[in-house]
């Protein structure tokens, strides 16, 4: 949809993000004739891509309704038409900046401000990588981040997981369900997992580990074909033969522009929310998405907090215009 409007303009609701959640909340408030203005990022932005961590994906088999899967760049096209046919503006900038100090709030990129009553956050989260080159060239293509959406694809195959933490055991303890063998390596020479998780992995007969162990390099033109590794300890190097690499050293919420104004977890940056709604400490401002969910970071469940979110907004402004 074309804006018209000019920075005088107050939007009922603006949605920081886009991605699964904020695309939902966008569908929602749109339908609901609140006009949200969205803020979705910009490309060349890894902290907020437009569209999400599904734009670095390729085929997504379990969101509900495409029997035969579909491309996560395809998936994020169509909500995002899906959000404009329903009056959604979309503004392909970054948040720079912030002030939820009194209403209404302003959200500042390098072209504009917004005002807003309403501002739902949905900036998501980030895996953490190894910083290598092939990374970025082979996400999706053998190379992943979430053995819950991935692990189907690496039935029969030998695959690895990197890091040491229940994530990491988490994630082979699932692929085991597929994979002939998992292979963990672990850059140390123990685990931080819990207890429970070391000895579930330690007595899966698939499972083996690496340990004081780090991956220099992934190898493969269009598909992960083996990594380098490099013993910590003595330094000496080789090759590991895998077909796939799932990497679980953690994630990081796109939270940084909020910090110090909206509730997180100090140790992990993730936005906290009242139960069992998508309410911020601050009335008029909500959270949805990766952004608030440490436990299952999933696109469908991204969606249906985004869908939360807009009903959570809808209703509070409802109550401030009857008050």
């Amino acid at each position: 949809m074309t804006d018209t409007s000019s920075t005088d303009t107050i939007h009922d609701v603006v949605i920081v993000g886009s991605g699964p959640a904020g695309l939902t909340a966008a569908i929602y408030t749109a339908r609901a004739n609140l006009t949200p203005l969205m803020i979705e990022g910009e490309p060349s932005s890894t902290s907020d891509q437009p569209g999400g961590q599904l734009m670095l994906t390729t085929e997504v088999e379990n969101f509900p309704g495409f029997r035969d899967g579909i491309m996560g760049p395809e998936l994020m096209d169509e909500m995002r038409a899906q959000a404009e046919r329903f009056g959604t503006i979309i503004k392909t900038e970054k948040a720079s900046a912030i002030d939820f100090s009194e209403r209404p709030f302003t959200v500042t990129t390098r072209e504009a401000t917004y005002k807003a009553n309403s501002v739902i956050v949905s900036t998501g989260a980030q895996s953490l990588m190894l910083g290598l080159e092939a990374e970025e060239r082979l996400i999706g293509h053998g190379l992943s981040t979430c053995a819950t959406c991935d692990g189907f694809f690496f039935r029969g195959h030998e695959i690895a997981v990197v890091g040491g933490g229940d994530s990491a055991l988490e994630e082979a303890s699932f692929l085991t369900k597929f994979a002939d063998k998992v292979t963990v390596i672990v850059r140390r020479d123990e685990l931080r997992a819990s207890a429970i998780m070391q000895d579930r992995a330690k007595a899966n007969p698939k499972i083996e580990f690496l340990w004081n162990t780090s991956v220099t390099e992934v190898n493969g033109a269009d598909k992960v074909e083996s990594v380098d590794i490099v013993n910590n300890v003595t330094g000496e190097t080789g090759v590991l033969d895998v077909t796939g690499l799932f990497i679980a050293i953690g994630h990081k919420p796109n939270t940084d522009l909020f910090r110090g104004v909206l509730d997180m977890d100090e140790s992990t940056g993730y936005l906290i929310t009242r139960p069992d709604s998508t309410y911020t400490n601050i009335p008029g401002v909500f959270a949805c998405g990766d952004v608030k969910d440490s436990v299952y970071r999933q696109a469908i469940t991204a969606a249906g907090s985004g869908c939360m979110a807009a009903i959570d907004a809808e209703r509070w402004l409802e109550d401030q215009h009857d008050a």
